[in-house]
């Protein structure tokens, strides 16, 4: 992804989902996470990252385990989780870290 660091530098938090096609937990994170960028609208940006096609991104964020959540704002990881994570976290860690 050629414009990942422009969109993670943003002020604006980006939620990353690093995911592979072959992982069945990620493919039960990919609604929720449909569900929150329907939910925080233009609060935040909610990207996915396939670590096989993108192993350098993974490997700079020691990425191990799939799905692995970051939250990025200006730049830098604020918040990670690791496994399958509900709408209602993911949508609080957001609005934390979202402007006013």
């Amino acid at each position: 992804m050629n414009n990942f660091n422009e969109i993670i530098s943003q002020s604006k938090p980006t939620l990353v989902d690093f995911f592979a096609t072959w992982c069945g937990p990620c493919k039960m994170q990919s609604p929720i996470l449909e569900q929150v960028k329907q939910n925080v609208g233009d609060k935040a940006n909610v990207i996915k990252i396939d670590i096989d096609s993108n192993s350098e991104l993974a490997a700079r964020y020691r990425v191990q385990s799939v799905p692995t959540l970051i939250l990025f704002k200006n730049g830098e990881p604020v918040w990670r989780a690791v496994g399958v994570q509900q709408a209602a976290l993911l949508e609080g860690k957001i609005y934390e870290h979202a402007e006013g």
